[in-house]
């Protein structure tokens, strides 16, 4: 079964599957609703997802109630996450992936959420978008560049990710006014090349906790899109979970790697990117390219996982365009 492209009056449901919707101001809530209101959607939320424990999360059966109902439900049209957080693994023996196989919709959220995303493509062949969480849209001035990324992935069609203008590494979610928006110095080609693939990763560190499991899709012939954030992650850490993946069967047949912005508290440089990869076994062929909008900075495109993007990059050019993926 093909999901349904969202449109106008599309319904929404909201759902915490890691860190509980309790932890988030009325404020970003509020503001975050406007904004879906103001891109047509309607939005509900799970009956648990407000459900908060002394882990700021909620127990194991309130999740998988709020997903597998929210798959169920036939009003519901599109589903995606409050936001992210560390546990989200915890609902993986529980998940019924036939229900969720039966039921595609769209799916969208990144960090923690990359352990649902890889785990729906692989066990129920759902493609879904590693994109913004519902709190995302609480920030008083978001991008206009978030906003449309989110709008052509939740269409379905096929549509070209360019890099924005401007980005932001700043605690928005504690001063919505005082913001520091920085100019986008470009892509970082790291290496050359051609590639046609589908997508899967997200956050490495969720990533590699899928390692060993029977949730962890192949990487045989795909395009990995990775990204880190700064706690408790570091230079050290993105370097040996990067050789960790890479060790992993077929790592010989990726086809191309793309890796999202690095925070700014990270340390993370081009020149020391440079020299993690030139240190990895890496086919000289494929196409490398980092500090792409993604990831823990603002803004954030979205890139379904599971769906195809095709990649061109040579010395001074870099285009990336995803197919049409509903």
């Amino acid at each position: 079964m093909r999901m349904k492209p969202l449109k106008r009056g599309s319904h929404i449901r909201v759902i915490a599957p890691s860190l509980s919707m309790g932890i988030l101001s009325k404020e970003i809530i509020a503001e975050s609703l406007n904004r879906f209101a103001d891109m047509g959607f309607t939005v509900s939320f799970g009956k648990n997802a407000f459900e908060i424990d002394e882990f700021d999360s909620s127990s194991v059966d309130s999740r998988i109630k709020d997903l597998h109902d929210a798959f169920i439900d036939d009003k519901v049209d599109g589903i995606i996450t409050a936001i992210g957080g560390y546990n989200v693994n915890q609902l993986l023996p529980y998940i019924n992936f036939d229900l969720i196989k039966k039921n595609p919709k769209f799916f969208c959220g990144y960090s923690d959420i990359t352990i649902l995303l890889n785990a729906f493509y692989h066990k129920a062949l759902l493609s879904t978008v590693y994109g913004p969480h519902f709190s995302t849209f609480g920030q008083k001035f978001i991008e206009e560049y978030e906003i449309d990324s989110f709008l052509q992935s939740a269409h379905g069609k096929s549509f070209v990710i360019n890099p924005a203008k401007t980005w932001s590494n700043d605690a928005w979610y504690t001063d919505q006014n005082n913001r520091n928006f920085l100019k986008n110095d470009g892509y970082w080609i790291l290496q050359k090349g051609n590639a046609s693939g589908i997508c899967v990763g997200g956050h490495l560190g969720s990533l590699l906790l899928l390692a060993g499991t029977t949730f962890m899709p192949s990487i045989k012939d795909k395009i990995l899109i990775i990204e880190e954030d700064a706690d408790p992650a570091n230079i050290k850490e993105f370097d040996r979970r990067l050789e960790s993946l890479l060790q992993h069967p077929d790592a010989d047949s990726i086809k191309g790697i793309l890796i999202g912005r690095f925070e700014k508290s990270y340390g993370m440089s081009r020149e020391i990117l440079e020299k993690i990869i030139r240190s990895k076994k890496i086919n000289s062929l494929i196409p490398i390219v980092a500090n792409i909008d993604f990831g823990h900075t603002e803004p954030h495109c979205s890139i379904p996982i599971g769906g195809t993007l095709l990649i061109n990059v040579s010395s001074k050019n870099v285009r990336f365009v995803v197919k049409e993926w509903m």
